[in-house]
């Protein structure tokens, strides 16, 4: 298919491109319509080298537009007979130059290429049926786009300036060669003087085009900056505080960068455009020079548009964290902590150049007992494309550590609120210059806030200030967000305890476990989507066994010991006795599941179903296993032995079927241990505490089932 025949039949995105392309009177688009089976048989490359080729294809390319303009005669398209006489006539312009008419027509041909090629690899995308997580989203794609049409507005751009200078030149060397005859015949001068007018109002005419193609130029940036800051920025911080809680979301920086360093390449790019404006007007101008009235405000701007995009550019790619925290954001003193920053903008020629300096609290609130600390370690490091696994322009910090200031423990301050040690947050700055062609700013990037600790018995509250901050705040810069902490919805609440089990075993919480918690925070409700939990609630209600600390010790039990059973959802775990005991009611003898202890920190225990003597379904409930158990003898092997004896009866293992109805060796036999009976590392545990007594004959044992509750 002939390639002006394929570009015809582009989708939307791509016909915008080439709109685009063909925007300009170089090469009119109905010139390349109409003559495109010639054009594209030619030879331009060599004819762009070659004087008499390029002359002969010149002249063959006006009698073509003879022939369409005889054809548009007899059709009686006024408008288009019209037309390509105009194009006619600006193609005479070539006459002396046809090698620039070949360049400018093999340059054309050269960027459509380019746009079948990003067209082509749209489609070989779509048909190898990439992940959906790797595709990239409607707004992603539409970015790409916008990305591909700023490109190639900046190239079309260097086409232009090339042109106007090439015009500039031409008037300059035939002034310059008029100067030198010294015509004196007033006639000729006349003549002449009228040539040079023409000539002059030809140049005008082509600074006025290129300020408004500047000027669209800019707009097209502006739109692209303002996509950038305040959109996907400002949508990639909100993943990555979701990320530090645990949420599943991508926080890869790569599209990021990539379309932070192309417009910032571009509005470079305009920056010399405008140089050769100012070095060309410093050359000729005239009276009324449109450069001289439109380049002053189109510098700011494009300064002011640079600038805006290189001062978001530097961000916290990894925020703190201890090696052996419970996540990022908890710190503390004297324990060392690795962070890394990374520049959106990429120039290779930047690479160990820019220095990025670490501080802390600069802006600290004035309040009662608010701490203070001080940096310490490597301070300061050049950003590089070294320590990035991906290439990236990043300084990682690795080894630094913070110490309280002696002066900042119960400070004077000017307000009388006063938070806990792990209600206080703390922000970290890290400071550089971004300094090229010219241009220099100063740039700052602050982590998100941290909680900072000084023993490790404050871990578990200062991650559930963490967890609660990052779930609600979008301002990253409130440390006072704890003097008045704000109630989080049901949703938001449900979600992130969620994720917690996600981001810990792989497997989040079901929709049925998670109503268990919604039920025990709030009572039986029919709908739970308008309830709401405060921090006092989350953390502090109960104290020491808040609503947080028993979460957060059955989610410790589980990674500790559980984690397979739980992934491979054996455990149903968040279930009420009250809903347990109507599930098992319903289920044959034996059938019983795993939940976890709604009184015991930490706890675990299953609950199976017997018939009585009157053919009745009994649910019997074990002592919940904590810590103490599961770190001698593994959860699925206390299922596997253990056993009730009746009287004079031989001992039996009354778990028999897991829930709903799989069979115990089916479900958790291939976790179990390949030895058995004496042989068994366990059994010393086994015959000391899995043997339990029946109560008909409990004074044979203080231990019994269903005597203690779980």
């Amino acid at each position: 298919m002939a390639q002006w025949e394929r570009l015809t039949d582009l989708p939307a995105p791509y016909a915008q491109q080439l709109h685009e392309l063909y925007d300009k009177d170089f090469l009119p688009m109905d010139v390349r319509h109409y003559l495109s089976a010639w054009i594209e048989k030619q030879e331009w490359q060599r004819a762009a080298q070659d004087h008499a080729l390029a002359m002969a294809l010149f002249q063959v390319l006006l009698e073509n537009l003879d022939i369409q303009h005889s054809r548009f005669v007899q059709e009686q398209s006024f408008l288009m007979q019209h037309n390509i006489k105009r194009y006619k006539q600006n193609f005479q312009t070539y006459q002396e130059d046809p090698c620039a008419l070949a360049n400018t027509i093999l340059w054309f041909l050269e960027k459509e290429k380019q746009i079948l090629q990003n067209a082509d690899l749209v489609k070989q995308v779509e048909f190898l049926h990439v992940a959906q997580e790797a595709m990239e989203t409607r707004s992603q794609q539409d970015f790409e786009y916008k990305m591909a049409g700023l490109r190639n507005e900046v190239q079309c751009m260097e086409h232009t300036m090339f042109c106007l200078e090439e015009q500039q030149d031409e008037f300059d060397f035939k002034y310059q060669t008029y100067k030198m005859e010294a015509v004196v015949d007033e006639v000729m001068k006349k003549e002449q003087n009228k040539v040079f007018q023409l000539l002059i109002n030809r140049l005008d005419g082509c600074r006025k085009s290129t300020l408004s193609d500047l000027n669209k130029l800019l707009d097209r940036t502006d739109d692209l900056v303002d996509i950038l800051v305040k959109k996907e920025l400002v949508e990639w911080q909100r993943r990555q505080q979701k990320a530090c809680i645990g949420a599943p979301d991508n926080v890869f920086l790569d599209q990021l960068e990539k379309g932070f360093t192309c417009v910032a390449v571009c509005l470079f790019q305009v920056r010399e455009f405008l140089g050769k404006l100012e070095e060309l007007v410093g050359k000729l101008t005239y009276e009324n020079d449109p450069v001289k009235a439109q380049k002053p405000t189109m510098q700011k701007r494009a300064d002011a548009l640079l600038k805006d995009l290189l001062k978001s550019s530097f961000v916290v790619e990894t925020q703190p964290s201890m090696p052996q925290g419970k996540g990022p954001l908890v710190l503390r003193t004297n324990v060392q902590f690795s962070v890394k920053t990374r520049l959106l903008v990429k120039f290779p020629e930047q690479n160990h150049s820019m220095k990025v300096n670490v501080t802390m609290d600069r802006e600290g609130p004035q309040i009662k007992g608010y701490r203070r600390f001080n940096v310490l370690g490597t301070k300061s490091k050049a950003l590089n494309m070294a320590e990035s696994q991906n290439g990236g322009m990043v300084a990682d910090f690795r080894h630094l550590t913070l110490k309280e200031q002696k002066s900042g423990g119960g400070g004077k301050g000017v307000s009388d609120i006063s938070l806990s040690v792990t209600e206080e947050l703390h922000v970290i700055y890290f400071d550089t210059v971004f300094e090229m062609k010219g241009v220099s700013v100063e740039l700052q990037a602050l982590s998100l806030p941290v909680v900072i600790i000084s023993n490790s018995s404050q871990q578990q509250s200062a991650w559930a200030s963490i967890l609660w901050f990052n779930m609600l705040s979008v301002d990253t810069k409130d440390v006072m967000f704890f003097a008045n902490s704000p109630a989080a919805t049901w949703l938001q609440f449900g979600e992130m305890l969620s994720w917690q089990f996600l981001s810990a075993t792989k497997r989040g919480l079901n929709e049925d476990q998670l109503e268990m918690i919604a039920h025990r925070l709030f009572g039986k409700q029919q709908k739970y989507d308008t309830c709401k939990v405060a921090w006092s609630k989350f953390s502090k209600e109960n104290t020491p066994d808040t609503f947080w600390v028993w979460f957060d010790g059955i989610l410790v039990m589980v990674k500790t010991f559980l984690e397979d059973l739980w992934r491979d959802g054996l455990i149903m775990g968040f279930v009420s006795k009250g809903k347990e005991k109507s599930l098992l009611k319903k289920k044959q003898r034996g059938t019983f599941l795993l939940r976890f202890s709604e009184s015991v920190i930490g706890g675990i225990t299953f609950s199976w179903v017997e018939i009585t003597i009157t053919g009745e379904p009994e649910v019997k409930t074990v002592q919940p296993f904590t810590k103490v158990d599961l770190c001698q003898i593994p959860f699925h092997e206390i299922i596997r032995n253990y056993q009730i004896l009746e009287a004079e009866n031989i001992p039996e293992n009354p778990l028999l079927y897991l829930y709903p109805n799989i069979p115990k060796d089916e479900a958790f036999g291939k976790y179990y241990s390949d030895k058995t009976g004496s042989d068994s590392p366990y059994i010393k545990y086994i015959k000391t505490k899995l043997m339990f007594v029946s109560k008909e004959t409990k004074r044979e044992s203080s231990l019994t089932s269903g005597d203690i509750p779980p």
